[in-house]
């Protein structure tokens, strides 16, 4: 439906994975087409563009890791897979018409509000500024990847990439080598490399707890059904939603009903791993869901497997040759992947987002990353992000937590209409109470257990995860209070 008023804002979109390709389409769905999608890259996508791994795949059900306004009936496997994902985005892109609203290859550097025009200035690492009165911020949370501090690394003579930028141009086979690192990535790709490499020595600092994955390819009377019967298809996202969502009361009250998966996971590995001291080392000695919890098929099969060697010792360097570990021993390697995850709390890394009156970002969050419902800063006037400070899961799909932001945002637009010319910034006392309930929330959680995970920063403060229900962020994001904000006049 088109908006009465046909003076839309014009907007600026930073990225074009899920939060950016969905704000976009909700936006011109609402009337506003003055719209401008910056996409570092040559492609859509985000991290299902980056991460080509062999094996990559969601954790997430693919019914209810898309949009709800776009649903897609063919899904291959309950599971989806990289490539999947990718051509869904890309669909999204032709179905809606967002080719001609997205500026490839245009990395932005910084981004600096103008308090005399109420304009965000936005300078791209090209040097070209481009003006926008909103600002919205979709760079997720996995965009930055993590390398590692090990000394030597920069000496390594073979070949050495980072899991979320794969070097599809290397053929591992017959090779020896070193992955750095257990995660959610080495979890889906050590399996494939294994079947290739002559030796695959796994360096792992701590053990991720692995359940199995209930996947299978759909048969061709399911997807059928989809198709022809959508009351089905929204009856399945349905069901799937409710069973993912009971999970929170594990995470977050309830944690010894995670002893149950944490059984489960044992009584795999025992099964798949025949190796007594691969076994002892597999099996975490922390709390299960303190970090996050990795489902997998073929990891512990892997891992038994003779021509992979577990090393829990410490690394002390990277040799011109291979691995050295804290006891001296060498591990020697034609190439070493890194699968040392990604930056998750360093939001908006590495733009330079200027607010107002010369504050910088990384200032107002230098005792960690905050923002009002995980979407607007105090001093940041007319900027919204999505995926922000503490609105990610560990129980159910993203992708429902970025549509309630789409509807909130688009309140905001249509909050700001009545103000024609103003600027809205969220009050520092509502953002500093809404803290202080996601803090609270947090504490007694499984994240809140004592592990070391990339849900905390360097201060320890969990800045990532959202400490509750799905549907009571949905409830808190369904319309915008207005007294939450304060409406300024251009300052000239």
């Amino acid at each position: 439906m088109q908006r009465a008023n046909t003076e839309s804002p014009s907007i600026l979109i930073i990225g074009t994975g899920f939060g950016g390709l969905g704000m976009a389409i909700q936006l011109k769905r609402a009337g506003y087409h003055n719209i401008i999608l910056l996409e570092k890259a040559g492609r859509v996508g985000g991290t299902w563009r980056d991460n080509t791994y062999p094996g990559a795949a969601c954790d997430v059900q693919s019914h209810f890791y898309s949009y709800s306004f776009e649903p897609k009936h063919d899904w291959s496997r309950k599971f989806g897979l990289q490539s999947e994902i990718l051509g869904y985005m890309e669909h999204c892109v032709e179905k809606y018409g967002l080719g001609e609203h997205i500026r490839f290859n245009s990395e932005v550097a910084e981004a600096e509000f103008d308090q005399r025009l109420n304009r965000w200035n936005v300078t791209l690492t090209s040097g070209e500024t481009l003006t926008s009165r909103i600002l919205i911020t979709a760079t997720g949370q996995l965009n930055q990847p993590a390398w590692p501090n090990i000394e030597g690394l920069d000496q390594f003579q073979g070949r050495m990439f980072h899991s979320a930028r794969w070097d599809h141009d290397y053929d591992l086979t017959g090779k020896k080598v070193a992955v750095i690192g257990t995660g959610a990535s080495a979890i889906q790709f050590v399996p494939e490399v294994a079947k290739q490499a002559n030796t695959l020595n796994l360096f792992q600092r701590s053990a991720a707890w692995v359940l199995p994955k209930p996947d299978r390819p759909f048969k061709p009377w399911e997807q059928w059904l989809f198709s022809k019967l959508p009351v089905w298809d929204r009856l399945y996202r349905y069901l799937i939603y409710w069973k993912n969502e009971t999970r929170a009361l594990a995470f977050t009250r309830f944690n010894g009903l995670l002893e149950i998966f944490a059984r489960q996971a044992r009584k795999e590995a025992q099964k798949r791993v025949t190796d007594p001291e691969k076994l002892r080392k597999i099996i975490p000695d922390y709390q299960i869901g303190c970090k996050r919890i990795l489902i997998s098929n073929d990891w512990y099969p892997a891992i038994n497997q003779s021509n992979v060697n577990l090393v829990t010792d410490a690394i002390r360097e990277v040799a011109p040759d291979g691995v050295v570990t804290a006891d001296g021993s060498h591990y020697p390697a034609d190439a070493i992947i890194l699968a040392t995850g990604f930056r998750a709390s360093e939001f908006l890394s590495p733009i330079t987002i200027t607010g107002r009156n010369g504050r910088n970002l990384n200032q107002a969050w230098e005792d960690g990353a905050v923002a009002f419902k995980g979407i607007t800063v105090s001093g940041f006037p007319n900027m919204f992000m999505l995926y922000g400070p503490n609105t990610n899961l560990a129980h159910n799909s993203i992708l429902y937590m970025l549509e309630s932001q789409f509807h909130y945002v688009l309140d905001c637009l249509k909050a700001l209409d009545k103000y024609p010319g103003a600027a809205m910034d969220v009050r520092e006392d509502r953002q500093e109470r809404f803290s202080q309930v996601v803090q609270t929330g947090l504490e007694g959680t499984v994240w809140d257990t004592g592990c070391t995970s990339w849900y905390l920063d360097e201060n320890g403060k969990n800045t990532v995860n959202w400490p509750g229900f799905t549907f009571t962020y949905r409830f808190a994001t369904r319309h915008v209070e207005t007294a939450d904000y304060q409406f300024l006049n251009p300052a000239n």
